[in-house]
């Protein structure tokens, strides 16, 4: 892929501001000496080579001008350390945040709103995508900018769709077509999958592509338990009735970068990987249409806080402005790191529109939602209803008793969270 010059330019890490024992202890400093730029400290889950992609994106804001230096100190579980800091007083500045999570953390008063900031520097916030901004409001307050979105798109093997005759499918027609031409067997035993099953967490996607909702209206009860719901099951069903998966299949490995699976629901963040293989030729489509031909894609994504009781506010807010509203800032770190900003203008510029990966990504972001943002869905998902399809794709229960089950489960954890 393409890289703009203006990233090549760009000194490569970021110096640590922070002593060995700030970084144990998280504090940010005593916001410093006045004879250099003011330390900025922020906290994130990445780790790996993503904390050199952190690095450098904080390296370009700290060359931009002199005020500041942003740091990054990686932590493993992130959301549960930034609830022990504060307790003991000494939270990070700014916070590289799962946006799913803002719903669950900002009643516990782990976040500082950003209104007033927002208002005195008079941002337009229209020109992120409205999803991913209204994951970080909760009752009618603004708790961080949106970062990066994603979406699930579907990828397909070039070699092994040109191979069969198959073209990328636009719709569960054709997916279900293309599947089964695709799915090999071998002495009975699946050596080749059509489609990638594994995930049942997929399901909202599905249910939306269905026509169906995960809530009601007024977002106090469960609707997936549904004629919307029971299709995308009987959907499901179809495909493994089909042979085109069996559970279990790939779990020692990447089976669609090894080429023994053609199709699968994917995101963004696997294409850096992917493009690493030697002799894989893929492509990349819109998720396939429902049966009435709608469309359906769930966004996800991080975005940058400030935790109550930030040493440098003013400084995490320079940096998240920087970042999030300047668009070529967002295209520079999609250059470094492969993410889709949540800037519209960044997401759509010609880096990612007219790279042949990222292209359906883009386009399925004009449509894509996200999960529910009450108090108690996250539970609802994971403690009702993605163990209860689990149930569903082991054949240990039907269709119909998993939706019910779920429905039931689910409505208890909402009622408990009102």
């Amino acid at each position: 892929m393409k890289k703009h010059l203006r990233v090549l330019s760009v000194v490569a890490t970021a110096t640590l501001a922070v002593t060995v024992a700030g970084c144990a202890s998280g504090g940010s400093g005593d916001g410093g000496s006045g004879d250099g730029p003011e330390p900025v400290v922020m906290w994130g889950s990445w780790s790996g080579d993503q904390v050199d992609q952190l690095e450098e994106q904080a390296a370009r804001f700290n060359e931009s001008q002199d005020d500041y230096e942003v740091s990054y100190v990686p932590q493993e579980l992130v959301e549960e350390k930034l609830l022990t800091a504060l307790a003991g007083g000494q939270v990070p500045d700014v916070v590289l945040w799962d946006r799913y999570q803002t719903s669950l953390y900002a009643p516990k008063g782990a976040l500082a709103p950003i209104d007033d900031f927002v208002k005195e520097d008079a941002v337009d916030t229209s020109i992120f995508y409205e999803p991913a901004l209204g994951e970080m409001e909760v009752d009618d307050k603004l708790y961080g900018l949106p970062l990066l979105v994603d979406n699930r798109s579907l990828l397909y093997n070039k070699t092994l769709l040109a191979d069969a005759g198959v073209e990328a499918p636009t719709n569960w027609d054709e997916l279900k077509s293309a599947a089964e031409k695709l799915a090999v067997s071998d002495g009975g035993k699946l050596a080749q999958a059509g489609l990638d099953l594994s995930d049942p967490g997929l399901f909202n996607m599905y249910l939306a592509q269905a026509g169906g909702q995960l809530l009601n209206d007024d977002q106090t009860k469960t609707a997936f338990n549904s004629p919307e719901g029971l299709e995308v099951l009987q959907f499901w069903q179809s495909l493994l009735d089909a042979d085109v998966y069996e559970q279990g299949f790939g779990d020692t490995g990447d089976s669609f970068a090894e080429s023994k699976t053609a199709m699968k629901l994917d995101g963004p963040w696997a294409l850096s990987t992917l493009d690493k293989v030697d002799g894989l030729d893929y492509g990349v489509v819109q998720p396939p249409t429902g049966p009435n031909g709608d469309q359906g894609a769930y966004m996800g994504g991080f975005g940058l806080v400030i935790p109550e009781g930030a040493k440098n506010a003013e400084g995490a807010w320079e940096f998240m402005k920087w970042w999030t509203t300047e668009a070529e800032n967002g295209v520079a770190f999609g250059e470094i790191a492969g993410w889709i900003p949540a800037n519209i203008e960044a997401a759509n510029d010609p880096y990612f529109t007219e790279d042949e990966h990222y292209a359906a990504f883009i386009e399925a972001m004009n449509y894509a939602q996200t999960r529910p943002n009450v108090q108690g869905f996250s539970d609802v998902e994971g403690k009702a209803l993605v163990p209860a399809l689990e149930r569903f794709l082991s054949g240990e229960i039907s269709a119909k008793q998993a939706l019910k089950d779920a429905q039931e489960q689910g409505d208890q954890i909402l009622e408990q969270n009102r």
